[in-house]
């Protein structure tokens, strides 16, 4: 069986050397076969080993169209050609173990991280998703209908998801953290403690700010006032699994 992964990346913030390092860390972590996608609208400075596509169309109210609500797009029917299960990864997230598990865990079925941030509030963080092409289309469909009730009533996109999914299956929770939710120490301890990275995890996921460049050299980009809880150590493990 070939195992299908894809990402997206728009824009400017994240360069072709995120995607290529994500196809890296799973290519090292994944067993087999692998398809590895990534929908742009810049495939300048790709691996050729990355499946280049362009972003699925959507249309988005102009101020989010540079949003994750783009990610919407995603789960139309026939999607990029795809069949099957397919995994969606962040492109700016870091793999840290291996990743078969993913793969055998619930087959057939959406499985999603929970959001770090609302436990217990029935929200995925799609960060790290898996689901079957053709399924739950109805997501990009309903918001394609009409988007100002669903903007209206969801603020974040994995809100809206997760609201059209009620029978999602979350991962085990030890395989999918948040560096910053997860690993962080609180403030003031994040002064003068290094994240450590627990032993069973898989996936570290980097939500808003710091990315992985950042905190791998301890240099967290925050508004002046914000700096002094806003402060990361450098964290060598980083550089040692994102490349």
């Amino acid at each position: 069986m070939t195992k299908t992964v894809i990402c997206m990346k728009w824009g400017e913030r994240y360069p072709a050397h995120f995607a290529n390092r994500l196809y890296n860390m799973v290519r090292r972590n994944v067993t087999g076969d692998l398809r590895f996608v990534c929908f742009t609208d810049d495939k300048e400075g790709l691996l050729p080993e990355v499946e280049y596509q362009p972003l699925p169309p959507i249309d988005l109210p102009e101020k989010y169209r540079w949003w994750p609500w783009r990610k919407i797009s995603l789960w139309q029917a026939g999607l990029g050609g795809l069949e099957g299960e397919v995994l969606f990864l962040d492109v700016d997230l870091i793999v840290t173990g291996n990743m078969d598990p993913f793969w055998e865990y619930h087959p057939g079925k959406m499985c999603i991280a929970e959001n770090w941030t609302q436990k217990g509030m029935g929200i995925g963080n799609t960060s790290v998703y898996k689901w079957t092409i053709g399924e739950h289309t109805e997501i990009f469909e309903k918001y394609m209908r009409d988007s100002t009730p669903i903007h209206a009533e969801f603020r974040a996109s994995q809100q809206y998801v997760s609201a059209m999914i009620p029978d999602k299956i979350y991962w085990p929770e030890e395989w999918c953290v948040s560096f910053k939710h997860s690993l962080m120490p609180k403030f003031p301890m994040n002064w003068f403690q290094t994240p450590k990275l627990p032993e069973d995890t898989k996936i570290v996921a980097f939500t808003g700010r710091p990315d992985p460049d950042e905190a791998r050299d301890g240099k967290w980009q925050a508004p002046l006032h914000k700096k002094i809880y806003k402060h990361v150590r450098p964290t060598p493990w980083i550089a040692e699994h994102w490349r």
